[in-house]
């Protein structure tokens, strides 16, 4: 049976056989079972992490050691509200950082200002993830939005509907202002140059 360590675009943790071209960490959600219970986080710092680094491997949830979540992509962990990893994707995130000051400029950039500020941009105090409005023109690639109870990727001036295995056929932005899930100081992040890593479907040519 699949385990509930799927992330949406949501940041609901789901059950899928598929497992995603990231792994992430919001610390321990699981119980010495492996069943994940109501708790969405242990710690602020929500990162998103390569499947592979340095050989290192380690079973799938175990007691007592942080829950291992996966993502489609990094435009669904952005989504979610997490960050790339300081240490096995150091590279993303000094890219990340980069955009981050040139988006926020006077405000610090180090991981935990940027943690902080995700956090708050989030979450509510009831749990629940925070959206705002905004032309769906303005958005760019990488970013999610909220349309009928679905989320969907802006990629190149159009939207892509998020599954678990993939993304759906291309249609155009719609007209006027739309629900944005990925927090805005990510949005900025995005906006400012930074190019979240896409799953292969979402560069497919329309049909």
């Amino acid at each position: 049976m699949p385990r509930q360590n799927r992330v949406t675009p949501f940041g609901e943790l789901a059950a899928a056989a598929v497992r995603g071209t990231l792994m992430g960490n919001r610390g321990i959600l699981h119980d010495e079972a492996g069943r994940v219970g109501t708790r969405r986080w242990a710690h602020t710092h929500w990162v998103a992490c390569r499947l592979a680094f340095k050989g290192r491997r380690r079973p799938l949830m175990v007691p007592g050691r942080y829950t291992e979540l996966f993502f489609l992509d990094e435009a669904t962990a952005l989504a979610a509200g997490h960050r790339p990893c300081a240490e096995c994707r150091r590279e993303d995130f000094l890219r990340f950082q980069a955009a981050w000051a040139r988006a926020h400029p006077g405000e610090p950039a180090t991981a935990p200002a940027i943690d902080r500020a995700l956090h708050a941009a989030r979450v509510r105090r009831d749990r629940s993830q925070v959206w705002f409005e905004r032309a769906a023109s303005a958005l760019p690639t990488g970013a999610m939005v909220a349309l009928d109870g679905s989320a969907w990727l802006v990629s190149d001036g159009c939207l892509r509907p998020w599954r678990m295995d993939g993304y759906g056929e291309a249609r155009a932005l719609p007209p006027g202002l739309v629900s944005v899930l990925t927090p805005h100081p990510a949005v900025a992040a995005l906006s400012a140059g930074y190019a979240a890593a896409l799953h292969p479907t979402a560069t497919d040519e329309p049909a």
